[in-house]
């Protein structure tokens, strides 16, 4: 195997109270990172078929996509909640190759203005698919005239200014809008019931992360034995996007350490590399609970007071860091704060009653 790279050669988080760039390129975050938006599309399945997971969503859309088509209608209106990396951009694209159609991808943070919005829905051909990321964060004004568009496929256009300004409707091609938010709560009551299909996304299986992993590494001509598959789908926190970042990551490894071939062991002394522990916690994540666990009893302790312990601003405490642990069961948020779980505790090989916790 030969001597394995030097880790800790990447900053950390936790150096500082500001959010750092780190927090933003941490090897397990679920958002997609600069340097991976030329590749992901690559990996993206095509087809039904082809998408792992999601089975009971899968033969909804199955049914629905083939009863359209033998309607010669358009797709209803999708939307798609859930956490990010789990294959919402994904399924637009296949919706819009099972329905024949091309897609259009914008973002509720880049849509400004009504005329944003009618300049791309103008440009749509018949069965295209038109997908909005992030479509909570929509702005009034461009939701409202969302709604004539959905329903009616058409549009209102403003014309003119001051005393001459008039308003004509411009029709549209039939075409689908596939919605995808991670705030499914922020979305408001008119967009939410305008939409005819509404899915949750939930993270991934261990064993279907093993198929996505193994199918990745057969796209990026990666030697990966079945060993090294299960280890790497099963540090890669349920999500699909962490684990095409891990098989990227384990290759470099593996090219340099291990002749490119990832065997269960050359996986395990490459995630160590990276950090990435046998529950897929990092850095931070560990030091969040292990700040609970020494300094606090197991909990329970105020957000407030855990930011400052590990250093760390509140916002990013909730928004980036709990979400995994909280879902994953290591972490509980409770009216008097949050506490560590039974399975917490058993990560670290302690227990709630141990007398040597502080020892």
């Amino acid at each position: 195997m030969g001597t394995a790279l030097t880790p800790g050669e990447r900053p950390h988080a936790v150096s500082s109270p500001e959010p750092t760039p780190f927090m933003e390129d941490r090897i397990v975050t679920d958002h997609l990172l600069e340097e991976e938006q030329h590749t992901e599309g690559t990996l993206r399945p095509q087809t039904l078929d082809a998408y792992t997971g999601q089975e009971r969503m899968k033969e909804s859309l199955r049914v629905c996509i083939e009863a359209a088509q033998r309607r010669h209608e358009p797709l209803d209106h999708a939307i798609f909640y859930g956490p990010p990396g789990l294959g919402k951009t994904t399924i637009a694209h296949v919706i819009a190759r099972e329905m024949g159609g091309g897609i259009r991808s914008t973002s509720g943070l880049v849509l400004n203005h009504a005329g944003d919005l009618a300049a791309i829905l103008a440009n749509l051909q018949a069965h295209d698919v038109l997908f909005i990321d992030e479509i909570h964060r929509l702005p009034a004004a461009v939701e409202e005239a969302l709604y004539p568009a959905m329903e009616d496929f058409q549009i209102d256009l403003v014309i003119g200014q001051g005393p001459a300004t008039r308003t004509m409707k411009l029709d549209l091609p039939p075409f689908t809008l596939v919605g995808a938010t991670t705030k499914a709560g922020a979305l408001t009551s008119p967009l939410r019931e305008r939409f005819g299909l509404v899915y949750r996304l939930d993270f991934y299986t261990p064993e279907e992360l093993e198929t996505i992993v193994t199918r990745s590494a057969g796209l990026l001509h990666v030697a990966l034995e079945p060993g090294g598959a299960a280890e790497i789908s099963r540090r890669a926190r349920g999500t699909p996007r962490i684990a095409n970042r891990l098989i990227r990551r384990v290759r470099d490894f593996a090219d340099v350490k291990a002749q490119g071939v990832i065997t269960q062991t050359v996986a395990q002394e490459a995630l160590h590399w990276l950090g990435v522990d046998d529950a897929g916690f990092d850095d931070m994540d560990r030091k969040i609970l292990l700040t609970i666990l020494e300094k606090f009893n197991g909990g329970p302790v105020g957000v407030e007071a855990l930011a400052t312990a590990v250093r760390e601003e509140k916002a990013t405490l909730e928004d980036v860091y709990e979400p995994f642990l909280l879902q994953a069961g290591y972490l509980d948020r409770t009216a008097r704060g949050r506490q560590l779980t039974a399975k917490a505790f058993q990560h670290f090989g302690r227990s709630k009653g141990d007398p040597d916790l502080f020892g």
